[in-house]
């Protein structure tokens, strides 16, 4: 269970973190979207995880990657926005979001001609003898 001090760290590391990898989204590549879906701390403070969710999902891996390798600069950028609300900035650590590509997979397999729950036909084919 989350302490009060660290949900508003992480809401103040939320907010101000979507804010440097738009700007730094909107100055190089184009037609991507990163949203910071969720940040979780650690109760000492020390360790925040930040959760991303990048679109288009074909980029994610590359953006991934230069956001991983700019973690200290990243960090430094978010330690000046936030000096006069947290004294120690937390150890930054970055992961894919995928629920969203998980959500679409699975609107997509409901859409399907052989969805079972639309044609219950087809469960006594799937069944294993």
């Amino acid at each position: 269970m989350e302490s009060n001090r660290q949900k508003k760290v992480a809401s103040v590391i939320q907010k101000d973190l979507a804010e440097i990898l738009q700007s730094a989204v909107r100055s190089g590549a184009l037609g991507v979207v990163i949203s910071v879906t969720k940040v979780s701390v650690t109760v000492d403070l020390s360790l925040a995880k930040v959760y991303l969710s990048i679109f288009p999902i074909a980029k994610a891996e590359e953006l991934m990657k230069g956001i991983s390798s700019n973690g200290p600069l990243i960090k430094h950028e978010l330690a000046q926005r936030t000096k006069h609300q947290m004294r120690r900035m937390p150890e930054l650590r970055f992961y894919l979001d995928d629920s969203l590509e998980y959500i679409d997979k699975i609107e997509h397999a409901l859409k399907r001609e052989d969805n079972p729950i639309v044609k219950p036909e087809l469960l006594e084919k799937r069944k294993k003898i």
